[in-house]
């Protein structure tokens, strides 16, 4: 029997980043995904927070060298992996310097929202996706958790739309309470835009901020997960008005399981 395939993204892991609701779901969660049977690919940003040499990141040249165009602008992907013995996974970072170097995650030692925010989730998503196709791997399920993920699901159904690599593949997003008041720049949706993205596809990044990044991911995956309490009212009323199928919150401890039939339950697997 072929085992089913499931792309995890996060913003947050842990050991690499500090410990909180999502770098724990991202530590243990594809760990039990892989117990369960199922094969995993497992993403997040190199961040300039993670150290290196103790996590013995090392490149991987082979899916390295790639250059992601941003308003004309090409920006060097560089792909890195660490291994988690324990938990017998792998994890692939998506590194750039400009992008990702800083000793700070979204906001600087001041608390200031990074200008450059909407660039650099532009090139996490982008990075992905390439990185995938560079692996040949086609991921039944693409769980994308957090905002830093949120464009994922509207690239995979228009700029990736073509690749028979993401022809089945069902998007769950994760849901938590990781908003933000700031706005992106004017020219978000023109960053955005790329081949076989249509116009219409392009409305809620006009003028995009947490809330309209959000409801452009819900418009294009297939299912949802409440991961955290506290999520944004006016996404969960969003959400809750699509018609698709959510898994409602299911605490801290034990989720495994429930994510795990949500998964087949999405993929058609009784």
């Amino acid at each position: 029997m072929i085992k089913k395939r499931v792309l995890c993204v996060f913003q947050e892991i842990m050991p690499y980043l500090p410990e909180s609701h999502m770098s724990k779901i991202g530590r243990f969660l594809p760990q039990k995904i892989q117990e369960s049977g199922k094969e995993i690919r497992v993403f997040m940003p190199r961040f300039g927070l993670v150290n290196e040499r103790r996590n013995q990141l090392h490149e991987v040249i082979r899916l390295s060298g790639m250059n992601l165009i941003i308003e004309d602008i090409d920006h060097p992907l560089i792909i890195k992996v660490a291994s988690i013995q324990q938990a017998r996974m792998q994890v692939y970072f998506i590194e750039n310097e400009d992008f990702f170097h800083r000793k700070f995650i979204f906001r600087d030692t001041k608390g200031k929202f990074f200008k450059d925010n909407d660039e650099r989730t532009i090139f996490f998503s982008k990075g992905v996706l390439d990185t995938v196709k560079k692996l040949g791997w086609a991921p039944d399920i693409i769980h994308a958790h957090g905002w830093f993920s949120a464009l994922l699901p509207m690239f995979v159904r228009t700029a990736y739309k073509d690749n028979p690599l993401f022809g089945n593949t069902k998007i769950i997003m994760s849901l938590y309470n990781d908003g933000f008041k700031e706005g992106f720049a004017n020219t978000f949706a023109q960053k955005i835009k790329m081949n076989n993205i249509p116009d219409e596809a392009l409305k809620y990044y006009d003028k995009a901020n947490y809330v309209s990044i959000m409801k452009g991911a819900v418009d294009y995956a297939d299912a949802f997960i409440i991961s955290e309490e506290g999520v944004n009212p006016e996404i969960l009323d969003y959400v809750q008005n699509s018609g698709k199928p959510i898994l409602e919150y299911q605490g801290e401890e034990d989720y495994f399981d429930a994510y795990n039939q949500f998964y087949d339950q999405i993929i058609g697997e009784n």
